[in-house]
């Protein structure tokens, strides 16, 4: 009887994790490459990368989201930037960010810290360019975004309702930045691989400054289990910019290409 109890309770385990697993649209190990186009000569590559490390002593999934520029583009205006994030996997929630950008002659550098932990109702946030603050509790930063969106949105897509709005808050720029994206539906993109069925989305951005329109900013999810970023697109006032894929490895699930 004892035994088969264990054995009960091994199984349930197993199935368990197995669902768990099935809910999980990433893991360290994924890599996915893009190109930047913009214009005659605008042009640039970026990376986004998740990968298994430590932070202060405890097991934590980097992920770096890079961009440069390439070409003529590059010595007319060189741009390294790097975002990184270094997220507890347990609550898929940020424990420290890196913002290193340079841009021609500007160049900014900001570490940030957060602790998810000591209290109930918030998030403490330390800065070492602006000091200590308060955000609301499960507090992101811009790159575990992505990774958040793809598992508690995109892993529930079924649930997704066009024109309606989906919020995160996340910590940006020394300040508090919500991220909110409306779901347009799906849609196929031609990539190099092939075409993919796509879940597409507009960032409700800012109107005056840079765009004309909320929706002057595009992004598509593959609408299979990874919930991959496949494409990007901006349009301000000076032109398009278009960001595609060209290459990926260590996804969970082969990606589903329309034949």
């Amino acid at each position: 009887m004892r035994k088969t109890i264990i054995t009960l309770l091994v199984i349930i385990t197993a199935t368990l994790q197995s669902l768990q697993a099935q809910k999980q649209p990433y893991l360290p190990g994924e890599k996915v490459s893009y190109q930047l186009r913009y214009g005659l000569v605008g042009s640039g590559v970026a990376k986004l990368e998740i990968k298994e490390a430590f932070y202060q002593g405890k097991p934590v999934w980097h992920a770096v989201i890079t961009g440069q520029t390439t070409g003529i583009a590059d010595a007319l205006y060189k741009v390294r930037d790097a975002y990184e994030s270094y997220i507890d996997p347990e609550t898929d929630l940020p424990v420290f960010t890196i913002r290193n950008i340079q841009e021609g002659r500007y160049r900014k550098y900001n570490e940030v810290g957060f602790d998810q932990e000591s209290r109930s109702d918030s998030t403490l946030v330390f800065s070492d360019l602006t000091g200590r603050h308060t955000g609301p509790k499960g507090l992101l930063d811009i790159v575990s975004c992505f990774y958040w969106f793809r598992k508690y949105y995109l892993s529930v897509a079924d649930t997704l309702v066009p024109e309606e709005t989906y919020q995160m808050m996340a910590w940006f720029a020394d300040e508090l930045y919500p991220v909110v994206l409306k779901y347009k539906g799906t849609e196929v993109i031609k990539t190099k691989e092939g075409k993919i069925n796509c879940h597409r989305f507009h960032p409700v951005t800012e109107v005056g400054r840079v765009f004309e329109t909320e929706e002057d900013m595009a992004m598509w999810f593959t609408a299979d289990e990874n919930f991959l970023p496949v494409k990007i697109r901006f349009d301000i006032f000076v032109g398009s910019f278009h960001v595609d894929m060209t290459s990926y490895e260590g996804l969970r699930t082969p990606l589903k290409y329309i034949d």
